[in-house]
């Protein structure tokens, strides 16, 4: 499954997007500029001083053609001017001031946000250095969702050696509701979709077709009804344990009239506290290659790292902005 990130990367390559690194004064980051440039699947903006940015790739032994990357300077004062200006209007009827809209470029993340939604870059990845509340936070004020009321959600592409799994939602939302669970299974479906992959879908529990009755396994069930009237064209089943959901031998015991045989590509989980321990275990145990979290639901891509990414994550992370960036990019409709 490994080849899913090679042909992400070659789809990027043909793209030609630009994105946005802020997080220039981390090493991995540039590391990962260094491997970005040779495979050339992104032209990498960094954010921050050029000459301080080169001198630290330097001191790292870096070989990096500078002549592919741009470089945006946060304390730029007329950018500055002109980002506070933006982010005041956006959010003025929510009560900002144009003097908090200052202070608030002064952040990385709040800036970094407004050269996405200014679109002077494609995307953004982010997160090396700060959690997840902290790049989610400025994108769900600024660029906001696809639809009103929408929920923002987090997916990991989990490869493995034999398998491809997606994992959902394991960085945003702390304790889904049913409608919730709807959105960010049906979210994940088309986001696999776009990367070529058909979805099939466990809804997850530590129940299994009734085997329990509890709220948790009522808000699991309630979601998958929700998802039959959205969208009866997907593939999606459970309530269901994990076990069921991979094994075909055990879905056939347990719950052998469901549309998922042990065949699920698609894990969505019942809370984060599952979700981000369970994409934790497999990454370390069984030495899975975690690309995300992917942010979906947002109109522009603005995508999340790991603190504990290294800078092939960041590179792998970076190509599937790309391909995302293509995606939601705005095609007038024609008369």
């Amino acid at each position: 499954m490994i080849n899913l990130i090679q042909d992400i990367k070659q789809r990027a390559k043909s793209l030609h997007k630009k994105i946005l690194f802020p997080e220039s004064f981390d090493d991995r980051t540039l590391k990962a500029i260094e491997i970005i440039v040779k495979e050339q699947t992104v032209q990498p903006v960094l954010l921050g001083k050029e000459t301080v940015i080169k001198d630290q790739a330097a001191k790292l032994g870096l070989q990096i053609d500078w002549s592919k990357v741009t470089f945006i300077d946060q304390t730029d004062a007329a950018l500055q001017e002109k980002y506070a200006a933006a982010l005041f209007e956006v959010r003025k009827n929510k009560g900002m001031t144009l003097d908090e809209a200052k202070k608030l470029m002064l952040d990385i993340n709040y800036f970094s946000v407004m050269v996405v939604e200014m679109g002077e870059v494609d995307g953004l990845v982010s997160g090396a250095t700060s959690s997840t509340g902290s790049t989610v936070r400025p994108a769900l004020q600024i660029i906001k969702t696809k639809e009103k009321f929408h929920k923002v959600s987090g997916i990991f592409f989990m490869v493995m050696e034999s398998r491809l799994l997606l994992f959902a939602d394991c960085a945003v939302n702390i304790d889904p509701n049913s409608h919730d669970l709807a959105d960010i299974a049906i979210d994940t479906a088309e986001t696999a979709k776009r990367f070529g992959i058909e979805p099939r879908v466990a809804m997850l529990s530590f129940s299994t077709n009734g085997s329990a009755k509890h709220p948790m396994v009522d808000k699991v069930r309630e979601a998958i009804q929700l998802i039959h009237d959205r969208r009866p064209d997907l593939i999606i089943d459970g309530e269901m344990q994990v076990d069921a959901a991979l094994v075909p031998e055990i879905a056939a015991r347990k719950y052998p009239n469901s549309k998922i045989q042990g065949d699920a590509n698609i894990l969505i989980f019942p809370d984060l506290q599952a979700g981000n321990i369970a994409y934790k275990l497999v990454e370390r145990l069984a030495k899975a290659k975690a690309i995300g979290p992917i942010l979906q639901g947002l109109k522009k891509p603005v995508n999340d790292l790991s603190r504990g990414c290294s800078a092939e994550d960041i590179a792998d992370l970076a190509a599937f902005t790309a391909c995302e960036a293509q995606e939601l990019q705005y095609i007038p409709p024609t008369n």
